[in-house]
């Protein structure tokens, strides 16, 4: 079951939200809407699921209703429609002191403008939400210690925020949610007010601490960038409604609309792209203490390739062999390719970036070795393959693709080098 289930949220804010929702019923937009009865629409119809441990970003345009979506979750802002479930309770149908109990044992909310209080320490006011639940001054003080250490604010609990940069002012925001040990955050533009150094380093701050975390966290942003540094998923909205939900590889391959495109437009796909989208799976490979020097050279003609991967029988990469030496030991009728193996070789891990391939293959004379997180022989990647997927959006080789031939008379080698045809 979802962590949290949203279902047929509507939000109108104005004086006559029954007109207005009359005639959203009936089809018309939000301009028109507003026109008729100054109302205007902030969430439209929406139903999302939000899986346990997943970070999902609300994404779009100023005004598209993502951050009245975020509120609607935990009823900072009341609903119109619909029915927000959390582990299974209906959040709408909870009255003013069983809403606040919620509050209180699921949610803990990070702001754009920290929101911190310039009057009380750094610990104080990590503290704060423990405070307001009457939690004891000594276990309330421990709860704040260990969140403030889980966001390096270690040694700077006496000081006070006009004395902290901004990056270190939103840790204390991010530090005073976690002593709570929500199982929620919702993030309200947490990190626009930053400057993009420190943005950056925000992020990467919220990616290792999901990791080792694992809260349920919705984030609201408008930066693209951003959601694609973090998300698990990408819930972009237009007008109130969402337009598409997808991971941050299938929003940027994959748009629903022209809407989507235009907004993925500038995007880098090197940053989202992985080893897994863009490797081509191949069963081209030797097998120690199953294959001999005759196998693996049939292998690589039938392949056309000038290197052949080694696995053993556990499927674990082993290293890497030549034609050139696997020619030589065939020849002195010699037959054990661990001898001759290459085993210094470069690996990358399934979810190895785009961003980080390119580099790697730069002088890479034989293609790139992609393991799973067993060290298992996932696949492999050659450099027109990379470039291409980079080019087309992101579509790599269909896994049954046929592998490309050495030109009649070729020498494989050299084949393989300028145009990396392993697999």
């Amino acid at each position: 079951m979802p962590k949290i289930e949203i279902r047929g949220v509507t939000k109108v804010f104005g004086e006559h939200p029954s007109t207005a929702l009359s005639l959203l019923k009936k089809g018309r937009d939000k301009t028109e809407i507003l026109r008729k009865t100054g109302c205007a629409i902030g969430v439209n119809n929406v139903s999302l699921d939000v899986r346990e441990g997943e970070l999902v970003v609300l994404m779009g345009l100023s005004g598209s209703g993502k951050s009245t979506l975020l509120r609607c979750v935990n009823r900072l802002v009341e609903p119109n429609r619909g029915s927000v479930f959390v582990d299974g309770e209906d959040v709408l149908r909870l009255n003013p002191s069983e809403l606040r109990e919620l509050r209180q044992r699921k949610f803990g909310m990070v702001f754009q403008n920290f929101a911190l209080f310039p009057h009380r320490t750094v610990l104080r006011n990590a503290e704060y939400g423990l405070d307001v639940m009457g939690m004891a001054a000594y276990k309330r003080r421990e709860k704040a210690m260990e969140a403030l250490e889980i966001v390096g604010l270690k040694g700077w609990e006496e000081k006070y925020p006009a004395q902290l940069s901004g990056g270190m002012q939103q840790r204390v925001g991010l530090a005073r949610a976690l002593a709570l040990d929500p199982d929620i955050l919702l993030m309200d533009e947490a990190f626009s007010a930053l400057d993009p150094l420190i943005r950056r380093e925000m992020q990467q701050e919220l990616s290792r601490l999901q990791e080792e975390l694992r809260k349920t966290v919705i984030f609201v942003s408008h930066d693209l960038d951003e959601a694609l540094a973090i998300g698990d998923r990408i819930v972009l909205m237009k007008d109130g409604a969402i337009v598409q939900i997808g991971t941050p590889e299938e929003i940027l391959t994959s748009p629903a609309d022209d809407y989507v495109s235009r907004f993925v437009a500038d995007a880098d796909l090197s940053r989202v792209l992985t080893a897994a989208s863009v490797m081509k799976r191949s069963e081209a490979v030797a097998v120690l203490g199953v294959d001999g020097p005759r196998t693996a050279l049939r292998k690589m003609r039938h392949s056309g390739i000038a290197y052949l991967f080694v696995i053993d029988r556990s499927q674990r990469l082993r290293g890497l062999i030549s034609v050139e030496r696997v020619s030589e030991m065939f020849a002195k009728g010699e037959r054990d390719l661990e001898s001759i193996m290459l085993r210094d070789i470069k690996t990358v891990t399934l979810d190895t970036p785009a961003s980080e391939l390119i580099p790697l293959m730069a002088d890479l004379p034989y293609p790139l070795a992609v393991t799973d997180a067993r060290d298992r022989f996932a696949g492999v990647i050659i450099r027109g393959t990379l470039l291409g997927a980079l080019a087309e959006g992101g579509s790599g080789p269909a896994e049954d693709d046929p592998p490309p031939r050495p030109a009649a008379g070729g020498d494989m080698a050299q084949n393989a080098t300028a145009g990396g045809t392993h697999g």
